[in-house]
């Protein structure tokens, strides 16, 4: 990358837009989880899609790599910079443009905060589904490049199935215009599909069109402890059964994750003892209060008859349901409590069925390497996603041996190596446990033929 370059970007987007040198902040070369690389040379801040459209000209025309940046909260180096790669930050396309509740849509651009897309459609009586942990911080076009799943999957879906259109920049700045405002669109191959889970390497979101729907107005979120996974398994059938169209949440934490919670992390305060085996923190949502309470309260009595769940709390207020959240979105402040050289998150899935085997292998076989390493297990387990923080603080040395472990048992489970957080660059070597050569092959034939000069996101998922 030359000087000219530079210079260039300088002629092609207004002085503002371009950080070089000191006015390059840390926050562009360090992610959420602790790591930092070399400053790039440039950081460009777009404030229209044709600002985007004519960077991306110029950094193919000159075989300028790129790397997409939006909130910075993911996990697997995915959006951090490598050597000669300049920055594309979305940060100043962060508006929430339209919100159509006729229609069911809201139109954002792709750096605005998930966060304030939820608080502006609630302004109109109506709710974004995708929630997550890092909602204050994480942006729309990081959680569609990723496929975010996150708290209301079992109800909602991935964000693959929460988005109507996208507005989409190419690699040689070409703009797709595919921003519609409704569901049945049957005129070719679903070219929005492309880039959901993409992880950038495809093309550049600027906008998308959200599926929005009706606010309810009553939620009732309970914390249950359970004796083992089968019966966490039961309950969730049973909670199926009764709540139906109205289950929202299902979250499972193992012993390990509720009472290191409550102990290790501030101002969470746990409502059930810390001794029992398994917690599930479930919720449901409509627009009957009564019948929402109604058919919680006998959901809870009926799996205490049954010998299911060991203890409850129902939430009787938003703030009582709020402190029980807190528990599970707690995940950051817990991991951040143990060294940080010698901890590693895994976010998986695995058949529901097996997920307490899983655990189990797991837990049994990185004992063969330090007898003293842990897990903390919880997760999503209404729709089969397991997060794991592997814990080594006596074996730092061994970080590879024990993701190749955890990801070729993930492998014998026949599980996935990413459920929602994406492959970026840390999970790379591993695609070929979940994913065929064949499958491999035909994803870079997609990128060759949308990216001929490999200059979006290089080396993230694969490499050519």
């Amino acid at each position: 990358m030359s000087h000219r370059f530079i210079d260039r970007l300088h002629e092609v987007l207004d002085t503002s837009s371009v950080l070089t040198g000191a006015d390059i902040d840390e926050r562009y070369y360090h992610d959420l989880a602790g790591r930092t690389v070399a400053k790039p040379r440039a950081v460009v801040r777009p404030r229209t899609t044709e600002q985007v459209s004519d960077l991306l000209r110029l950094c193919h025309h000159e075989k300028v790599p790129v790397t997409t940046q939006g909130g910075m909260t993911g996990l697997v180096c995915g959006a951090l910079p490598n050597a000669n790669e300049i920055v594309l930050s979305m940060e100043r396309m962060n508006a929430v443009e339209e919100v159509d509740t006729s229609a069911g849509v809201a139109i954002a651009q792709a750096g605005a905060l998930l966060q304030r897309i939820q608080e502006r459609v609630e302004q109109e009586d109506h709710m974004f589904p995708l929630d997550l942990g890092a909602r204050g911080s994480c942006t729309i076009g990081g959680n569609i490049s990723t496929n975010a799943g996150g708290n209301r999957v079992v109800r909602y879906g991935m964000t693959r199935d929460l988005i109507l259109g996208l507005e989409v920049v190419t690699a040689n700045g070409t703009i797709l215009l595919g921003l519609r405002k409704y569901i049945k669109n049957n005129t070719g191959i679903d070219l929005k599909q492309l880039f959901v889970g993409s992880e950038g390497i495809l093309g550049v979101v600027t906008r998308a069109a959200l599926r929005i729907f009706p606010a309810p107005s009553e939620r009732q979120v309970a914390l249950c402890a359970l004796h083992s996974f089968e019966q966490v398994s039961s309950f969730l059938r049973m909670a199926r059964q009764h709540l139906d169209g109205e289950l929202t949440a299902f979250e499972a934490m193992w012993n390990e994750y509720y009472r290191l919670t409550i102990e290790r992390v501030n101002g969470v305060v746990g409502p059930l003892p810390t001794y029992h085996p398994f917690y599930v923190l479930l919720e449901a949502s409509g627009n009957n209060a009564d019948r929402i309470y109604a058919d919680f309260e006998r959901l809870l009595e009926t799996a205490k008859d049954k010998n299911l769940i060991l203890d409850a709390t129902l939430s009787s207020s938003k703030t009582s349901a709020a402190a029980i959240w807190r528990i599970r979105d707690s995940t950051l402040e817990l991991g951040r409590t143990f060294p940080y050289a010698s901890r590693i998150g895994f976010d998986v899935s695995v058949p529901i069925g097996r997920m307490d085997e899983y655990a189990n292998a797991i837990g049994a076989r990185i004992k063969a390497i330090d007898v003293r390493a842990f897990t903390i297990v919880f997760g999503h387990v209404g729709d089969g996603n397991l997060h794991l923080e592997l814990h080594h603080e006596h074996t730092p040395d061994r970080r590879e041996e024990f993701e190749r472990l955890v990801y070729n048992v993930t492998g014998e489970f026949g599980g996935s190596i990413s459920a929602e957080h994406g492959i970026g660059v840390l999970k790379r070597s591993y695609l070929k446990i979940t994913r065929t050569q064949e499958e491999i092959e035909t994803m870079r034939t997609l990128k060759r033929a949308l990216d001929p000069n490999n200059i979006l996101n290089p080396g993230r998922i694969f490499t050519l």
